[in-house]
């Protein structure tokens, strides 16, 4: 059934200062001249190499092997025989999981220590055993749903934690919004739809924000609402809306299903975007003209579970 493991990795956040500063020693300077501590740096990017370096003891079992950087996990044409570690935090599941295809997916946690791990099951000594059961067809798999954007030119694009539709910059997204049979203008910071994995991550931060709002004007707390990760739901919250003789507020949250769906044509000239999961680089252009459908993806991201 599996010939090949495709292991993907991400580079630490000192490789990444390092490529910024040409060299580790002016990384140093940089981060110690500014305050910072550059030891924390180290001390995570070494035990990350001693996670990668167990993570490749557990994959060699005679299959075939690849190891791919996140950066080219957009371009890889992954196969229906390929099982997939990542090795990162809980972005990195996200980031490979709508490329892959419906492969299986062992998430492996770097450093439980300093990462929660929400997505990641898997620690790097554990991991031969379970890719042993994946192999067999002996483990537990949650089916997760994806979100998809579908513009009128057949364009589209896969989330797996959310979806955001708005300007490129900081700048007002100027757009309409339908959603089941309601309709208005928008001037807004952009819209985040959230999937059932993606609604502790980014959709939380808002309700942390409104909550905060409403505890300042002497209000209760705002509860945050959690979606199973295979609920075939979706959660939208528009993002600072601005009420004018131009644009309303009415429509700022809600469930997309098959009974509520979610459309937006773009009234931005430029500088439109969809973007999914935090990759900005890896987006569709939505300016003047662009209808942006927002569904289910009937594909799920199958994410093996301890």
């Amino acid at each position: 059934m599996f010939d090949k493991v495709v292991l993907v990795t991400r580079k630490t956040r000192l490789e990444e200062l390092i490529e910024r500063f040409n060299t580790r020693a002016q990384a140093t300077f940089y981060i110690e001249h500014a305050g910072g501590d550059f030891s924390a740096y180290v001390s995570e990017h070494d035990a990350y190499e001693r996670a990668l370096e167990s993570v490749r003891r557990s994959i060699e079992i005679g299959l075939k092997i690849q190891v791919l950087d996140r950066g080219l996990v957009p371009t890889y044409m992954f196969a229906k025989s390929d099982v997939v570690v990542t090795l990162g935090q809980d972005g990195l599941v996200a980031n490979t999981a709508k490329y892959v295809g419906g492969q299986p997916i062992l998430a492996v946690n770097p450093d439980p220590e300093r990462f929660d791990g929400i997505l990641l099951p898997f620690k790097a000594p554990d991991l031969r055993t379970h890719l042993e059961r994946t192999l067999a067809s002996r483990s537990r798999v949650r089916a997760i749903t994806l979100a998809e954007a579908r513009l009128k030119d057949g364009q589209r694009l896969l989330a797996f934690n959310d979806l955001f539709m708005g300007a490129q910059t900081h700048i007002s997204a100027r757009y309409r919004v339908r959603y089941g049979q309601l309709a208005e203008e928008h001037s807004s910071s952009g819209i985040i739809i959230s999937t059932g994995a993606g609604s502790t991550g980014w959709l939380s931060s808002i309700f942390n924000e409104t909550s905060g709002i409403l505890a300042f004007l002497g209000g209760p707390a705002v509860k945050p609402i959690r979606l199973d990760w295979e609920e075939e739901r979706l959660l939208f919250v528009v993002r600072e809306p601005f009420v004018s003789r131009h644009s309303q507020a009415g429509i700022v949250m809600g469930m997309v299903s098959s009974a509520t769906p979610l459309a937006l044509e773009s009234q931005m000239p430029s500088g439109g975007v969809i973007f999914s999961d935090g990759v900005e680089a890896d987006r569709l252009e939505f300016n003047s003209g662009a209808i942006a459908s927002i569904v289910i993806e009937p594909e799920r991201a199958n994410l093996v579970v301890a």
